[in-house]
């Protein structure tokens, strides 16, 4: 395939394209088998309360189930972590080129998804992967394909490219005041996801630090207190868009599992 050859080897970006490639089909095929485990499990757990099977009939789920070595549930971000250090330590040992690259990418790519699948669990040191706080996840992994998107189509970092730093040293020096500005004003507006896309795609950095501000917010708290009608502005905007982020966090990630009520004892 001469235009891969082309756009992608020569242009340098087979490794990133393998990457985007092994991490998108690994996360998506990882929350289809974590949601299946969720649904037999609860199956078997109404199963039991409705008295249609006895706690020793529980069965271990089938062939797909959670991994379990002396008693300890093996959570899929080890295997993720493993692939990604054997992945790092070959392509720095032998700095391969293709198609060993595309290999050693596809490998990393793999390793990524596992990890990020589970952000969630790592932030929060506990095992929250179906709780509302484990939804976090699916936005690392949303944050992380924009990025890997961005690499794929020579965006540097803070909007600067290698042929910049050759052709106008000068002005580089502005482009990156100029970002890092957009980016602090956008984190001040409680915008920490775009602000971090940012880093790689300026225009989303522009976008956040235009538009009006997250609540609650450093920016919100401090200038929106004297304009009652742009506080308002802002609260119904931020209702709307977490809305929308639920939308697709369930979408991508499933439905997380109810919050306790109020005293009940936890699990």
């Amino acid at each position: 395939m001469r235009w891969y050859e082309d756009y992608i080897v020569e242009a340098g970006r087979a490794g990133v394209v393998w990457i985007l490639i092994a991490f998108v089909t690994t996360f998506l095929i990882t929350r289809g088998i974590t949601r299946r485990i969720r649904r037999e499990r609860v199956a078997r757990e109404q199963a039991v309360a409705q008295g249609l099977i006895g706690p020793d009939e529980v069965d271990s789920g089938g062939v797909i189930n959670d991994i379990t070595i002396g008693g300890v549930h093996i959570h899929h971000q080890v295997w993720g972590l493993l692939l990604m250090l054997v992945a790092g330590m070959l392509q720095f040992a032998y700095e391969f080129s293709s198609p060993w690259l595309e290999m050693t990418g596809a490998m990393f790519g793999v390793g990524a998804a596992l990890v990020l699948d589970e952000f969630a669990l790592w932030l929060h040191l506990d095992d929250v992967y179906w709780s509302e706080a484990g939804q976090k996840s699916i936005d690392a992994v949303v944050a992380t394909v924009i990025v890997l998107t961005a690499l794929i189509f020579d965006s540097g970092p803070m909007g600067v490219s290698a042929t910049d730093l050759d052709d106008a040293p000068l002005v580089v020096p502005i482009i990156v005041a100029v970002n890092t500005a957009l980016m602090v004003v956008t984190l001040m507006k409680g915008k920490i996801m775009m602000a971090a896309i940012g880093f790689f795609i300026p225009f989303v950095a522009l976008v956040g630090a235009i538009r009006l501000a997250r609540t609650p917010s450093w920016w919100s708290r401090t200038l929106y207190g004297r304009h009652p009608l742009k506080m308002q502005k802002a609260v119904a905007r931020e209702r709307r868009r977490r809305d929308r982020i639920e939308r697709v966090r369930v979408s991508l990630g499933g439905e997380p599992d109810p919050a306790p009520a109020a005293g009940a004892p936890g699990p």
